[in-house]
């Protein structure tokens, strides 16, 4: 991970969404995007194969674990973690190129990614997407059919754990109906934008 850096002089804002898989933190996001098209959407770097309709480049950058390896021990990763067998990071240089020239910049990244995110990037804004319930956030990720019975069961189970560090976050959006759900996201980053370009 990077060295901590100062953020007093930082001139764009840093948003960090974590969601249990399920929760409909893509859909939000992408609606977010979709309001404010001057919001950047860092592109995370993954070891995990491409998901149907997924493009490299668009939506992750797919590369080998061994690239990735060698990446963390050059200290490239902004932040990086190990997710259902997976490795996930965000690439320090780019984040900090687009923060120096003023972007304000969205993070989709798990919750061990945003404390590792928050500890150098003090002033960034966390927000944690929450399924209604164990029971509905289980019938999405069925309704996927992405994902095989022990998958689902991982992904239950690992959803527990990130639903008990949501007091870690600066937010807390429980997405319910998804129109809701938007709304909701699209008003509290709407305040921070409104508020950040006053000052």
């Amino acid at each position: 991970m990077s060295e901590n850096r100062s953020d007093e002089n930082q001139k764009g804002m840093l948003f960090i969404i974590s969601a249990p898989s399920g929760a409909g933190k893509t859909t939000l996001c992408n609606a977010l995007r979709k309001r404010f098209p001057e919001l950047d959407y860092s592109i995370s770097h993954t070891t995990r194969a491409p998901r149907k309709n997924e493009v490299d480049g668009r939506d992750y950058y797919f590369i080998s674990e061994e690239e990735f390896k060698e990446k963390r021990n050059r200290g490239e990763w902004a932040e990086w973690a190990k997710v259902h067998g997976h490795y996930y990071g965000t690439c320090a240089k780019a984040l900090n190129a687009a923060l120096d020239a003023g972007k304000s910049i969205l993070l989709d990244i798990d919750v061990e990614g945003a404390r590792q995110i928050k500890s150098v990037y003090p002033k960034s804004t966390a927000i944690f997407i929450m399924p209604p319930s164990m029971k509905i956030l289980e019938e999405r990720l069925r309704s996927r059919e992405t994902d095989s019975e022990e998958d689902i069961v991982n992904r239950t189970r690992h959803a527990r754990k990130e639903i008990a560090s949501k007091h870690f976050y600066d937010h807390v959006i429980v997405n319910d109906r998804l129109e809701d759900g938007i709304e909701d996201l699209c008003s509290l980053i709407g305040e921070y934008m409104a508020e950040n370009n006053q000052s």
